[in-house]
């Protein structure tokens, strides 16, 4: 059950009510790996964004003499239990940004084991956003006791943070099965969790996650004084998967340092960018740990190696385990990566569209646009097959070359006689001929055909409003350079890696290897037109892989369009 306190009003365990919320767990770190799961999933119905997690193993809400915040002797119960946190969260609450906050975590000298003195926070601590709402798992023993334990919560916790003036509280009770012991603290000491002054990481940080935050979290609870973190940038993402989607490495850094800020600012932090493996790593003689996981160890190996090249001291390695990822498909990895985070962005909306009032609310119009050998077509045959009017412009503008057409003459005026067949048509090679490599003469053709193959298209798509066909797919491989976006609602972009799209392009087009690259290069590149792309498709895997994108993608348009026509109703 959950009691409300009187200052959460109306709340209902159906109803997201919070924005940001903060939990403060007090069971004992024995029981407390048995209570995350049910504690969170609880919160989740609370709290919609933001989740702030406090330690605090046996704080007593039951007595506000006791109700004090106190220094916690970092443990390597701590360690497993934050990657434990992080784990359940990713499984039972992925929607929120949960946040381990470690403040009261730290080494106090002369203290013995389980005990602590002095005040942690001697001010209230400012977070990135103010809890609205104070969770916790605390047991009441006697229901009659609901009041004053929420007003001893909520007395706590602004003692500890900078909370709304109108902070709320709620008791969750979840749900657990029998307990094997008898809650209560552990008998045996803990094992104590070493730290150090100076901690070293690296990585790729985009959209943190719940693996990215575990590495994180314990190399704070590792660091005393200073904490290094590299951050890759440029040549060390060039093999990253779908490396195109990888937010800019201002952003990483910018959500890195709030973050971190967020969960130790006693810490001094330096977060540099990585050009090699290796950055500060192998050069730093202040530093004496790395956190590694599984995968990395052997990275952390490399690192040691080059310091006792350069005369330095090795590092220890802390090593940490990967967290599994229970939603993963079969073309993600089986832990919690950016990389299938990336994956799963694949169909949906990236950027909302632009306002466009000049374009008719029907048909519905998206801008399909790709490199070559990206599968652009592929992708506009499934969505014709959904039900899209699908409009070729790289057929139409096969037809404006045709005699008798407005930019046949033009082009003829314009490049000569010499680029005719002997039955008056244009010989297209010819004319490739005298345009290649030269980007004025180039830019002199499309002056011609362009504005013809968007009065084509307008054409078409007037042809399907006229039909009461709701949405149109403009398949166009120059629908960026072109400046055809002010036609479409939406602009759609497939991309494929360089490699993939070279191989397509010699098999395909019998090309060489070569010619295939500098036609790529001729090209925007897939971050240029990505950077333009509400939506985005990759073809890179099995068809049945791309069908799914196509139709996520479709059906997330469906929702879309029939929110505007609910809007537009609504309006009217």
């Amino acid at each position: 059950m959950m009691q409300r306190s009187p200052r959460t009003s109306h709340w209902s365990v159906n109803m997201s009510a919070f924005s940001t919320g903060i939990l403060v767990l007090t069971s004992p770190l024995n029981t407390l790996p048995l209570r995350i799961a049910p504690v969170l999933s609880s919160a989740a119905q609370v709290v919609e964004r933001t989740l702030y997690v406090h330690l605090h193993p046996g704080l007593n809400l039951g007595s506000a003499a006791q109700a004090r915040p106190v220094f916690i002797p970092p443990a390597a119960d701590v360690s497993s239990l934050i990657s434990r946190l992080y784990s359940n969260a990713a499984n039972v609450c992925g929607h929120l940004d949960v946040r381990v906050l470690l403040t009261n975590i730290r080494a106090q000298q002369g203290l013995p084991p389980l005990t602590g003195a002095g005040n942690p926070f001697p001010s209230p601590q400012t977070l990135s956003q103010r809890p609205e709402v104070v969770l916790t798992d605390f047991a009441l023993q006697d229901p009659g006791q609901s009041s004053l334990v929420a007003q001893c919560l909520r007395k706590y916790t602004g003692h500890c943070y900078v909370c709304t003036p109108t902070l709320a509280s709620v008791l969750l009770h979840p749900q657990l099965e029998p307990l094997p012991e008898q809650e209560g603290f552990d008998i045996e000491e803990p094992e104590p969790l070493q730290t150090y002054s100076d901690v070293v990481v690296g990585g790729t940080f985009d959209r943190l996650h719940g693996a990215h935050k575990t590495l994180l979290n314990i190399s704070c609870l590792l660091a005393n004084k200073r904490f290094v973190i590299g951050v890759c940038d440029k040549e060390l993402l060039k093999n990253k998967v779908l490396k195109e989607l990888i937010e800019p490495y201002d952003l990483r850094v910018q959500k890195l340092k709030e973050f971190l800020q967020d969960v130790k600012p006693s810490l001094q932090y330096e977060i540099v960018p990585l050009s090699d493996p290796f950055g500060p790593s192998i050069t730093d003689p202040n530093l004496e740990c790395i956190v590694v996981s599984e995968e990395t160890r052997k990275g952390g190996e490399a690192v040691n190696k080059k310091r006792q090249e350069n005369g330095l001291s090795t590092l220890v390695l802390h090593e940490i385990q990967l967290l599994k990822d229970a939603h993963h498909s079969e073309i993600e990895e089986e832990k919690i990566s950016s990389s299938s985070l990336r994956t799963r962005l694949l169909g949906t909306l990236l950027t909302p569209p632009k306002d466009r009032p000049h374009l008719t609310p029907f048909p519905y119009v998206i801008g399909l646009t790709g490199g070559s050998g990206s599968g652009k077509s592929s992708v506009a045959c499934r969505l014709e097959a959904l039900g899209a009017i699908r409009i070729d412009a790289d057929q139409l503008g096969h037809q404006t070359y045709q005699p008798g057409e407005v930019a046949y003459q033009k082009v003829v005026e314009e490049f000569g006689s010499d680029i005719l067949n002997e039955d008056k048509t244009i010989n297209r090679r010819c004319l490739g001929r005298k345009v290649f490599n030269n980007k004025d003469r180039l830019k002199c053709l499309t002056d011609i055909v362009w504005p013809e193959i968007a009065l084509l298209v307008k054409q078409r798509i007037r042809q399907a409003r006229e039909q009461g066909k709701q949405v149109c797919v403009v398949d166009a491989a120059v629908l960026l350079e072109a400046g055809w976006v002010d036609m479409v609602h939406e602009v759609w972009v497939t991309i494929i890696p360089e490699e993939e799209a070279v191989s397509r392009i010699t098999t395909r087009d019998r090309l060489t290897a070569e010619d295939a690259r500098q036609r790529l290069q001729s090209q925007l590149s897939n971050m240029q037109q990505v950077e333009q792309a509400n939506v985005v498709l990759c073809t890179l895997w099995d068809p049945e892989v791309t069908q799914r994108q196509v139709q996520k993608a479709w059906d997330l348009l469906q929702e879309r369009i029939s929110q505007r026509q609910l809007t537009g109703s609504h309006e009217l």
